[in-house]
């Protein structure tokens, strides 16, 4: 294979945490493999008539040495046209600036591989395309209506509402019965805004963990169980959730065989989706994470995988 030219759309390298983020995990295979690697964030895009170029470091070093892990060349002007592969890793939150980049990014030619597709991870907000199957998942509401979130509670009593557009447990609360704050938190998520919540029935089997899935152009590679912190409602990673090895079920693999053809028809590469208790809660698009504690558990590599389809497919 010859040496191809990357460039990763993400959040700053050099603040991620090498032991857990799956953008890195991706980057040091491709860079251990020999491809060139640039990274940029999403707000250095610019289009001039036709061209899309972005203001991008090269990484000249990428280790897992704690503390250098990352080192760049200077910056320069790349013309996008002219790379192989573009990876949108960089996190939610999905607003006008994220919608913004995907619009920009689909003015590449065929000849650039992006990963995932623009059109299709701005068409799948990660709370909005589960909805797409509703048997699969748990009871849930997407409104800004407080009356209808009310009513929503009323009916199934123990509740979470969440960001319809955040990310990493941020913004997650459990609201049981008996809680006397949600007159409060309808206020903080939709004084002044029209920008709706996602209310879904509390699945007390998030106890014994989230299971997240990892796919690889639809079909399951691998999987992790994120358990919660005591006293903690949210199983992320990011907020203290624990994770532990865990194998697929036959309701997991029930769950895959459904979704995977669509994720696959939309060229959702990678992907990553929430199970707790046997009910999907989410499907991550964009920079779903897990792939290095698959492997730290003795599961695939899946970054591995990853380059091996890439390099496959570019030829």
């Amino acid at each position: 294979m010859s040496v191809l030219k990357i460039a990763v759309q993400m959040d700053p390298m050099e603040a991620v945490d090498i032991k857990g983020d799956t953008t890195f995990a991706l980057s040091l295979e491709a860079f251990a493999r020999g491809h060139k690697l640039w990274t940029y964030e999403a707000p250095d895009l610019r289009l001039e008539g036709e061209k899309l170029s972005v203001s991008a470091r090269s990484i000249d070093k990428l280790s897992r040495d704690e503390g250098d892990h990352v080192r760049f060349g200077s910056r320069e002007l790349l013309d996008l046209s002219e790379v192989d592969v573009v990876l949108v890793r960089q996190d939610p939150p999905f607003d006008m600036s994220y919608i913004t980049a995907c619009h920009l990014l689909e003015k590449l030619p065929e000849s650039v591989m992006v990963l995932n597709d623009p059109a299709e991870i701005r068409n799948a907000p990660e709370k909005i395309l589960v909805m797409d199957f509703p048997d699969l998942m748990p009871e849930t509401l997407i409104t800004a209506d407080e009356k209808a979130i009310r009513a929503f509670r009323e009916t199934h009593r123990d509740i979470i509402i969440k960001p319809l557009y955040g990310n990493g447990g941020a913004g997650v609360f459990r609201v049981r019965p008996d809680d006397e704050n949600l007159a409060s938190l309808l206020e903080m998520f939709l004084a002044g805004r029209r920008v709706p919540v996602i209310a879904q029935k509390y699945l007390k089997d998030v106890r014994k963990g989230d299971k997240r899935i990892i796919l690889l152009d639809g079909e399951p590679v691998g999987a992790i169980n994120r358990v919660p912190a005591e006293g903690e409602a949210r199983s992320n990673m990011h907020v203290g959730g624990v994770a532990e090895a865990i194998d697929l079920d036959d309701r997991d693999r029930e769950i895959c065989a459904r979704i995977g053809p669509v994720l696959k028809e939309k060229r959702l590469l990678l992907t990553g989706i929430d199970v707790i208790g046997g009910f999907i809660t989410e499907i991550n698009v964009t920079s779903p994470t897990g792939i290095q504690e698959v492997k730290r558990f003795g599961g695939a590599d899946i970054a591995v995988m990853f380059w091996d389809w890439v390099e496959k497919n570019r030829a």
